[in-house]
């Protein structure tokens, strides 16, 4: 005799087979921008990358050649959409600045700063994740700002007048940031509240 499974009825099942449902799609409009670049860390970009679109968002991941693939620092590709030279702030709701060994290169770009600059000017998401921070720094964003990162980099963002917090993430106004690949997941749920209020906003 086959034995059937129950089928369930719960409102979470019925939740979860309806990709189009609101609930599922709370950034649906908002736009956001990721950086990429030669050795960047593979899970500190893909992460946010899918988890920004599964939730209805769109991101553009801009390098400083578009349509060229860069390599992680543990060989995953990533092709650049967009280069950063024809980026503006203005049709963004926010930038995320991966981590790996990315940001000592375009902390030197000042296109890369006054992306920053002009985000974190008009109160938009900057959100930074282990090294990733140097790029904020060298933006001269982050002069009283609560802020974790790299412990690599604890110096660093002491010396630009940030104020270091050993923490999964942390939040300071529309100032995102985490450690390491590790807290990602604590790092995109507070990016992804952070932008489902501006969403319904």
């Amino acid at each position: 005799m086959t034995s059937r499974v129950p089928r369930r009825t719960d409102s979470i099942h019925q939740t979860s087979v309806s990709p189009a449902g609101g609930a599922l799609r709370p950034l649906a409009g908002v736009r956001i921008l990721a950086l990429v670049g030669d050795d960047y860390e593979d899970l500190e970009l893909w992460y946010p990358k899918l988890r920004i679109e599964e939730a209805g968002g769109h991101v553009t991941v801009a390098g400083e050649l578009p349509g060229r693939t860069y390599s992680g620092k543990h060989g995953y590709p990533c092709a650049s959409d967009a280069g950063l030279a024809d980026m503006e702030a203005a049709d963004f709701h926010g930038i995320v600045l991966p981590g790996g060994w990315m940001p000592d290169r375009l902390r030197r770009d000042e296109r890369v700063l006054d992306l920053v600059r002009e985000c974190a000017a008009t109160g938009k998401l900057v959100a930074a994740i282990c090294h990733g921070g140097w790029i904020a720094i060298s933006a001269g964003v982050y002069r009283g700002v609560r802020v974790t990162g790299s412990l690599g980099i604890k110096d660093d963002l002491v010396n630009a007048g940030a104020i270091w917090e050993d923490a999964p993430v942390v939040v300071d106004r529309h100032f995102v940031s985490s450690r390491k690949p590790a807290d990602l997941p604590a790092f995109m749920a507070a990016i992804v509240e952070m932008l489902a209020a501006v969403a319904t906003g």
